[in-house]
């Protein structure tokens, strides 16, 4: 099966993106399926993890609660940070570029599923510190 046939895929499949707060395994994305504007994956975050104030410049994200409880920041456009309590179901749009996060307030794991537009910003995640490949079916 060549990447443009890869129409379904489980986080499962794919070589995943690990960190301290939980991981990224990208499910939409050109090295994956051949998609090109956009890109996207299932975020596992622990309990009482996060992942840190960030953005990605030129890009918008759009981040959908599948399961868990949180809290997720924003900045508006004067920089100022607008924190919401979300769940499942809460869909959460940050502008191209703003500074956003993300912690798990709950006593279990939250999900999420993040698109990313154009393509690639989440490439950016590879050089943190912390960040390290988990390989496909860990």
């Amino acid at each position: 099966m060549t990447k443009k046939e890869n129409f379904f895929v489980h986080p499962k499949e794919v070589d995943a993106f690990g960190f301290d707060w939980g991981r990224l395994a990208l499910t939409v994305a050109p090295e994956v399926n051949g998609a090109g504007r956009f890109s996207g994956g299932v975020v596992d975050v622990k309990p009482g993890q996060g992942h840190a104030r960030h953005n990605h410049p030129g890009a918008e994200e759009i981040i959908f609660v599948i399961s868990g409880a949180g809290e997720q920041m924003v900045e508006d456009e004067n920089g100022n940070p607008v924190t919401r309590k979300v769940g499942p179901g809460t869909t959460v749009y940050v502008p191209e570029s703003r500074y956003h996060a993300t912690l798990n307030t709950g006593d279990g794991p939250m999900q999420l599923f993040v698109v990313y537009s154009p393509a690639g910003p989440e490439q950016a995640l590879r050089e943190l510190p912390d960040f390290r490949v988990i390989k496909t079916g860990s």
